[in-house]
This record gives C-alpha cells, sequence and structure tokens, in this order.
C-alpha cells in the first residue's frame, strides 16, 4: 500500500487505526508512534536522531495479484468491516486482477460440486473427519495385546508393514475409483478378492458406508448417489474413498495418498491411547515414515492407471497373514477398545 495515500494513524492503544480527516480526501495526516517518528510519510517528523523521515512515494506496487489501492476512511462500514476509499472519496473493494482470477479459478468438481483440490485433501485425510476411522485401530490393538507394538520401534516396525501390504492394495483401490470410467462393482470385486479375513471384509464395508454418508453430506455428487444406490449395505472402504475423492475434486494421486497415510496414521493414534505413547513420538514414526508413503501413493497411482488397458488383476495383491489372523481374533473379543 503507498503510504503517501494512507488516511489512518494509529490510536493510542496501538491496536486499531483512528479515523482520518473528516475533511478534504487528498489530506494525508502525520502518523507517529510512542518516540515521535512520522509514520505516514507526510515528511513531517523526525526520528529519534533528528533525522527526517520520508516515504518512498515511487515505491512499487506488489504482485500477489491484488491491487492495494483500498485506504481506511471514516467510520465502519455495517457488518464491521472498515470502509475503505479512494482519494476521491469512492468506497473501494480490493479485486483480484485478471491475471490472478486466471491463475486462481473457482474450481468446479464434476457434478457442479465446488472443488477444494489441495485443501480437500487435507480435510479428506484428517483424522478428525466424520468417516469413524478413530474408531478402529487398524490391528494395533491386537498387536499390542501379543506384544508386537510395545515402544515406538515396535510401533514403527507395524505400521512399515502394513503401509507395504495393506496400505499399498487401498491405495491403488482408492486411485482406480477416482477415474469417471471406473467400474465400482468391479474395484469392490477386486477389494473382496484381496481381503481374505472375514472381519476385516465387514470392517471395510462399515467404514465405507459411514464414508459415504459423510462424504455425500459434504461433496453432493452423482457418482456418491450411484454407489450408495448400488451398494446399501456399503462398499469397501478404499472405493468409497476413491469416489469421494472424485466428487472432491481430487485425482488418483491425491487418494493414494490418503489411504496410505490412513493405513499408518490410524495405528499410530490408537497406540498412544493403548500404551500411552508420548505423541511426539508417535508423530515421529509417521514423520520418518513420510518417504515410503510418497514411494506407496506413486506406485498405486501408476498401477491403477493401467486398469483400462489391462484389468483390475492388475492391482497390487500384498497380504499380511498375520494382520488377519489377529483381526479375527480381536473380533471375538469380549471386552475392547477399538472396534477392530
Amino acid at each position: 500500500m503507498d503510504t503517501d495515500t494512507r488516511q489512518h494513524r494509529a490510536d493510542p492503544v496501538g491496536d486499531r487505526f483512528a479515523e482520518g480527516t473528516q475533511g478534504d480526501a487528498d489530506a494525508v495526516p502525520d502518523r507517529r508512534d510512542t518516540d515521535g517518528r512520522d509514520l505516514a510519510g507526510s515528511g513531517r517528523g523526525r526520528s529519534a536522531d533528528g533525522t527526517r523521515l520520508r516515504a518512498d512515494t515511487a515505491r512499487s506496487r506488489p504482485d500477489d495479484g491484488l491491487q492495494d489501492r483500498a485506504e481506511p476512511t471514516r467510520g465502519r462500514a455495517d457488518d464491521g468491516a472498515r470502509r475503505h476509499a479512494d482519494a476521491s472519496g469512492e468506497r473501494l473493494v480490493a479485486r483480484p486482477t485478471t491475471a490472478a482470477a486466471t491463475a486462481f479459478p473457482a474450481a468446479m468438481a464434476p457434478g457442479g460440486a465446488p472443488a477444494g483440490g489441495r485443501a480437500a485433501l487435507l480435510l479428506l485425510a484428517d483424522g478428525r473427519f466424520p468417516a469413524g476411522g478413530h474408531a478402529h485401530s487398524g490391528g494395533a490393538e491386537a498387536a499390542v495385546a501379543d506384544g508386537r507394538i510395545r515402544d515406538a520401534g515396535g510401533l514403527a516396525a507395524f505400521c512399515r508393514g502394513r503401509l507395504h501390504t495393506t496400505g499399498l492394495v487401498a491405495a491403488a483401490l482408492a486411485a482406480a475409483a477416482t477415474a469417471p470410467e471406473a467400474d465400482p462393482a468391479g474395484l469392490d470385486e477386486a477389494a473382496d478378492a484381496r481381503t481374505p479375513s472375514v472381519a476385516l471384509r465387514t470392517v471395510s464395508r462399515r467404514l465405507g458406508r459411514q464414508l459415504l454418508r459423510a462424504s455425500r453430506a459434504v461433496w453432493p455428487h452423482p457418482a456418491l448417489d450411484a454407489l450408495a444406490a448400488a451398494f446399501p449395505r456399503g462398499a469397501h472402504q478404499p472405493v468409497v474413498l476413491g469416489v469421494t475423492a472424485r466428487a472432491a475434486g481430487l485425482g488418483p494421486l491425491d487418494a493414494a495418498y490418503t489411504a496410505a497415510y490412513e493405513s499408518v496414521g490410524g495405528p499410530a493414534t490408537a497406540a498412544v491411547r493403548l500404551l500411552g505413547l508420548d505423541p511426539f513420538e508417535a508423530t515421529a514414526v509417521l514423520a520418518r515414515l513420510a518417504p515410503e508413503i510418497d514411494h506407496i501413493a506413486g506406485t498405486a497411482a501408476e498401477q491403477a492407471a493401467r486398469i483400462p488397458a489391462e484389468g483390475t488383476g492388475v492391482l497390487p495383491a500384498a497380504s499380511s497373514p498375520l494382520l488377519d489372523i489377529a483381526a479375527e481374533q480381536h473380533a471375538t473379543w469380549p471386552v475392547r477398545l477399538f472396534a477392530s
């Protein structure tokens, strides 16, 4: 903002701006801080050493795409926002330039729903997204009971194994489901074939049903409605995740990242509750797994891209028998902290 056209000055408490002059809109009152220096660039103030302070009237405009012309003037608008005026006294609203409007268009997902881009990715991967994931440990509860997770080192080994098996499979299914031409029924069958545990198949469909319910409320989309109609008892969670990503305007890699992160984020959070593990240590485990999450997500997206030419048989089928066995045992426990 050009300092030679400012019409406001700091009030005594310093946390808001007093109104400018009520007369000539071109008048520039001087604005001074507590030691007497002129902050408005009027040329009337001096610093502590007596040097006259002058504003650089040739200062260039910022290049962030916004026209920085608005100046505070008399009073406030009805909504609490400060009114703005230029030298002629007309109210102005900062608007993006043509270049900025072109660079940041209003994104729309297929079907007309607003697309959130990377912000939607953060929301979808957030553990607080109301899809029911917080009630599941991803096998961590059974692993803690068996003594396979005792500390941060055990958690890291468990998460690494889960990421490269069930995490990879889920990421590939989710990435494949984002394609407009994807066949959700075929992908659901592929998920069934890659989930030998009855308990885990039940959990996956329950989580898929809960995710679908939340997604239809957050990102309404015809593809989500069609999925709900085709699977009234719930499709597998990775398939729903991929269709949800598409509804949110995300792509295959985004869906793969979400699935890969979920495969380790859930167990890490559960370990904090089960063991009283230091949250800093649990988060550090996830941070150290970041390069492997990158690799898994990229691999999953690449394999999903081959489906149109080679069919769903190209999807990874990495298995983890110990997770399957532990899930079946965990489902019989009369008392447990997590649903799975």
